[in-house]
């Protein structure tokens, strides 16, 4: 009975693996385990819906171009600077 309760407790979390486990042929309609884990390490239809992660991510992008657009502002003043002073 114990060993019953601790498997219970270790089971994984719901997810792509649920399509291999067979509960039967009329409950799912998965019926090649070896396609579904093809499927599953190709990253077919995997969608990433942690919106922490994309607005991490879309800061992390903004960031870049901030930063890009200053080093090329910087690059342009430091050249059009070298070429004002040697007019002089």
């Amino acid at each position: 009975m114990v060993q019953v309760l601790l498997n219970l407790f270790r089971r994984p979390a719901v997810g792509s693996v649920a399509l291999l486990h067979q509960r039967g042929s009329q409950r799912t309609r998965t019926k090649n385990a070896q396609f579904v884990s093809f499927l599953d390490d190709s990253g077919f239809r995997r969608l990433n819906t942690d919106k922490w992660e994309r607005s991490m991510r879309r800061r992390r992008t903004v960031a870049y171009a901030l930063l890009w657009l200053m080093v090329s502002g910087f690059a342009w003043v430091v050249i059009e600077s070298a070429q004002a002073l040697s007019l002089f």
